[in-house]
């Protein structure tokens, strides 16, 4: 059994280097033509560069398919690769709505024999897999409240653009979609908390963006891939000519608060941005237990901090010895030997790929199922409409 990879941009190659990693063979990829095909499959050395999503799905080797294309191909494409008979990675976005996840929910359950899971590689860092077996353990105690923030800085200035800032192309919400939701979703996956109601305001910082030539910049990009950030902005005399920049109206979020209230009383905040300079791609939570707190930041990634009432605060460096088991199972070096970004996407392949050789999904997977993908723009919803009505919502799953 192989896979096939469906996207050729910032996040398909890092899914084909960590299946390599664990010895899982990727057979080829799809681009959004036939000639990103063939130089994505080339670049990574790769035995195929698909002219079609029909080919791949039709090519009988392949057993297990990925998909890191835009969020608006997903339903269609899970729905295609579940009735040929292939396990799914999807990237999150699981759909574009709550009522596109729910019919994939549903069509999942028609096929109880395989794996789908969504890409919320987040929960395999070890130090956040240790936080939710300390809370699950009483160790933290009750959960009295959650608050945390994901910040990033790859879209400051009206020059930054990226098809996930159109509405059409990733859905209503981006900065809460694109990397609110992995925080939502980690948070409630270590604390096991559902959140019941939300209170959100929403920004949007550069109401007009500049659009380069070719349309899209790649996300991350590096800097000299993108235009000046004086294009189109009132730079210097001619700079927006010069560039052909085309200027989009942008009715998606760069910035976002959300409160939040949980089933069973406790209660959170969450700040989103992708505004916010200097931060490459800074995730925090701090959990508020009755016997202690814990928090952790994603560019630290190798530190989990315990805070103390009575007895100084620590802070638990990632090593396996020191880790509960459940953790250290999913954590493949030494202490001192940094464990990061590439390797979350590793250990989720691990628990993904273990289902698949036993023949089907485990009862209670570690890893996001549809599930937990629909609750995510079940979430989401309730995130936007709240905004939209300056009141308190619940949310309906």
């Amino acid at each position: 059994m192989k896979v096939g990879v469906v996207g050729t941009g910032f996040i398909g190659p890092v899914h084909v280097e960590a299946l390599r990693r664990i010895g899982v063979g990727v057979k080829g990829v799809l681009g959004s033509s036939a000639q990103k095909s063939q130089a994505a499959a080339q670049r990574m050395g790769l035995e195929r560069g698909y002219s079609s999503y029909a080919e791949l799905l039709a090519d009988p080797e392949i057993g297990v398919v990925h998909l890191t294309s835009p969020n608006r191909f997903h339903r269609e494409q899970v729905l295609r690769a579940l009735e040929a008979g292939k396990h799914v990675v999807c990237e999150k976005p699981l759909g574009m709505t709550a009522r596109e996840t729910k019919e994939l929910v549903a069509a999942a359950r028609k096929h109880p024999g395989l794996v789908t899971a969504v890409n919320y590689n987040l929960r395999f860092y070890p130090l956040c897999l240790q936080a939710r077996a300390m809370v699950r353990s009483g160790e933290v105690g009750e959960v009295f409240h959650v608050k945390g923030s994901y910040v990033q800085d790859w879209l400051l200035y009206p020059t930054d653009f990226n098809w996930r800032v159109l509405a059409s192309e990733g859905g209503a919400l981006r900065a809460v979609g694109d990397i609110g939701t992995h925080w939502l979703d980690l948070v409630g996956f270590i604390t096991g908390l559902e959140v019941e109601a939300v209170m959100a305001d929403l920004k949007t910082v550069h109401p007009v963006r500049q659009a380069p030539p070719q349309g899209s910049v790649e996300t991350f990009s590096p800097k000299g891939d993108r235009p000046p950030a004086t294009a189109g902005t009132g730079g210097k005399k001619g700079a927006k000519k010069e560039l052909s920049t085309t200027p989009v109206h942008i009715d998606t979020e760069d910035y976002a608060s959300v409160l939040l209230r949980f089933a069973g009383g406790a209660r959170g905040v969450l700040t989103v941005s992708q505004v916010t300079a200097g931060r490459k791609n800074r995730l925090e939570w701090e959990v508020a237990g009755s016997r202690r707190a814990i928090a952790w930041n994603g560019e630290r990634p190798e530190e989990l901090w315990i805070g103390e009432r009575n007895e100084p605060n620590k802070v638990l460096m990632r090593d396996p010895g020191l880790l509960d088991r459940a953790a250290s199972a999913y954590t493949s070096y030494p202490g001192g030997h940094a464990e990061g970004f590439p390797d979350t996407f590793k250990q989720l392949y691990r628990a993904v790929y273990a289902d698949i050789a036993a023949g089907g999904p485990s009862e209670q997977p570690l890893y996001a199922t549809f599930e937990d993908g629909h609750k995510e723009l079940a979430l989401c919803e309730a995130i936007l409409e709240s905004h939209r009505k300056g009141k308190w919502v619940k949310v309906k799953y």
